[in-house]
């Protein structure tokens, strides 16, 4: 067993923290199973007990070696026979070592990382509103669902046939409004200091296991086995491989960066919900924001990103209001993450289009990505959010701006990007 993979194994979790109460209280408001907390902490104690049993062993291994060079010829066949047996001990506990880090790496990559104290307790639909903006508007005449096939903008039925269910093609000016979104969220975007990046969507399994995807949410990902690759459901992934095993000037943190790429979801488990028009789909794109931050300033950074999605969503003039998400419905690897949902008239709901997330040095320790500072280095922290998901917030954006003759009328802010004020159906 390589000395960097027994360091990996360590870096996934901050094991010197496990045993905190705090800490592992923190990790069981999010639903970590209590029998793992403690299985992860003993294969750790029998962790560093087997290391140095295996460093004695090499320390013995290397002084047999070297006393066979000064035995005489009459002690030497005895010096070799004794070098053999404590080589044969090295190798069999090199290899149990070998399995044992395997084990304490596999329980340690299903850990949590702990919620924020500021993050409500409870699971799923139970977080706290901290802001609502706009009214309730009553449900036009078409949902967008019925609204995409009339203004000819959205092809669920040939998506289907072409590609199966979940899939659908976008045409027309809703194209248009697309790219107009993106170029609109990207100058804000670049105005605030972040780096724009076009990075590949297929990665390797271990990238996908360093920014924290895996083994967790390994369901819902498109993998092509032949090749050791996946299709990422979001930019995140391969702008957080951009620094993997870094180290960062703290000088020029934070780093921003805003991916445009396509995505791909199998949104397992989701099967008879939202089927309708384009709200929840296979293949998307999406511009997102990737932070890499030193760990004094990455809740700072946390509020950016909100702040950013709320001046789209204000720009946009759409009503929305902003989650704090509770413990239980985090994923592993966000300390906290506030949701901004906007009011979906057809369904007298509030649905989730942006949302963003702390990740302090849950992803830095696998990437084993550093910031150096004048007593060493620590791990960077990390956060991402979505600036623009544009197939959801085409959804939004059909409800509030149908006219009652039929007609969409382009967000103002918008128009600049895409050369529409009013788009009809086709004839």
């Amino acid at each position: 067993m390589s000395a960097a993979c027994a360091a990996y194994a360590f870096r996934v979790i901050d094991l010197k923290q496990l045993s905190d109460p705090a800490y592992r209280a923190g990790m069981e408001r999010k639903g970590a199973d209590p029998a793992l907390v403690d299985q992860v902490l003993e294969l750790s104690s029998k962790h560093r007990d087997m290391q140095l049993a295996v460093e004695e062993l090499r320390n013995r291994s290397n002084t047999v070696s070297k006393e066979i060079g000064k035995a005489s010829p009459d002690e030497r066949p005895a010096k070799i026979a004794a070098a053999g047996l404590v080589k044969a001990d090295l190798t069999e506990a090199e290899a149990a070592y070998g399995a044992l880090d395997a084990d304490l790496k596999a329980a340690a990559l299903q850990l949590p990382l702990p919620a924020h104290e500021s993050v409500p307790d409870g699971g799923e639909d139970e977080g706290t509103v901290v802001a609502t903006v706009g009214g309730t508007p009553e449900a036009p005449p078409m949902d967008h669902a019925d609204f995409g096939r009339h203004i000819g903008w959205v092809n669920n039925e040939l998506g289907a046939e072409v590609s199966g269910s979940r899939f659908a093609y976008i045409t027309g000016a809703a194209v248009q409004i697309e790219f107009a979104l993106v170029q609109w969220a990207l100058g804000k975007l670049v105005a605030r200091g972040f780096n724009p990046v076009v990075p590949p969507v297929l990665v390797r399994e271990q990238m996908m296991i360093d920014a924290g995807f895996f083994p967790t949410d390994q369901h819902q990902v498109y993998g092509i086995p032949e090749d050791d690759l996946y299709l990422v459901g979001t930019a995140e992934v391969p702008l957080a491989g951009m620094h993997r095993k870094d180290r960062l000037d703290i000088e020029k943190l934070p780093l921003r960066y805003a991916g445009f790429s396509t995505c791909f979801r199998r949104e397992a488990g989701t099967y008879g919900k939202d089927t309708r028009g384009i709200f929840r789909v296979h293949q998307f794109d999406k511009l997102e924001m990737f932070i890499w931050s030193p760990a004094d300033k990455s809740w700072d950074e946390h509020e950016l990103l909100l702040e950013i999605e709320r001046e789209i969503l204000d720009e946009l003039e759409l009503p929305y209001r902003v989650v704090n998400i509770a413990a239980g419905d985090l994923g592993n690897a966000a300390a906290k993450k506030y949701d901004c949902e906007v009011w979906l008239p057809s369904e007298g709901a509030y649905r989730e289009v942006t949302s963003c997330s702390n990740y302090l040095d849950y992803s830095a320790r696998r990437l084993d990505t550093r910031v150096k500072t004048e007593n060493g280095s620590e791990f960077a922290h990390t956060l991402n959010g979505t600036a623009i998901p544009v197939a959801r917030m085409l959804v939004f954006l059909m409800e509030h701006y149908q006219q009652a003759d039929g007609t969409f009328s382009v967000p103002e802010v918008l128009r600049s990007f895409c050369g529409l004020d009013t788009v009809a159906p086709p004839a």
